[in-house]
């Protein structure tokens, strides 16, 4: 079998890295961040943790906090995923989750889990959220956000999922979950 390609005028070409226009290392640290915060509870995938670098760079946010068993950087397979990205956000390590929530909460910061919980706010439904600075918490791949967090929580957010599995991988749930927050800030 012959492929014939056609000879189209309005071939939409692939743009090259140097092409993209994007900000600098430096210009991206000084550049306001939409108010949105990463909490990692207990992330045991090196990859993963990678994962949320490169997604919270992309989304522009504020701050990661890698709590708990959650591992940090440098590492090479955190680096493996993050492509730079554990240089370009800012982030900080706490052994306590609670503590870093009831922390946020006093300074005024709504606390949100990620996870599927008998009362719910469903993605599409976060307009109803207030405009105001939120920490988004993912947990465990095997476990969840642990249910103290979980009960300190200002909203419970689930992404609708309509397969047959119960769940997605948590750095594709942050991807998704960071998207629609995102939109809200530009």
């Amino acid at each position: 079998m012959k492929l014939i390609f056609a000879k189209n005028k309005n071939v939409n070409r692939k743009l090259k890295l140097w092409e993209l226009d994007r900000v600098s290392e430096e210009a991206f640290k000084a550049q306001a961040k939409f108010p949105i915060i990463v909490i990692l509870n207990d992330i045991r995938s090196l990859n993963n943790i990678g994962s949320f670098f490169r997604t919270a760079d992309a989304f522009n946010i504020e701050k990661i906090y890698l709590c708990g068993i959650t591992a940090t950087p440098p590492h090479r397979d955190i680096h493996k995923t993050a492509l730079g990205a554990t240089e370009s956000v800012t982030w900080e390590h706490r052994n306590s989750i609670i503590e870093l929530i009831n922390e946020l909460k006093a300074d005024n910061v709504l606390i949100a889990s990620i996870e599927q919980a008998e009362k719910t706010t469903l993605l599409h439904q976060i307009d109803q959220i207030p405009e105001q600075k939120i920490a988004l918490i993912f947990g465990n791949e095997v476990d969840g956000v642990d249910q103290e967090a979980i009960n300190a929580s200002d909203y419970i957010i689930e992404i609708p999922q309509f397969g047959t599995k119960h769940s997605l991988n948590v750095s594709v749930c942050a991807g998704v979950v960071l998207w629609e927050f995102s939109k809200k800030f530009f």
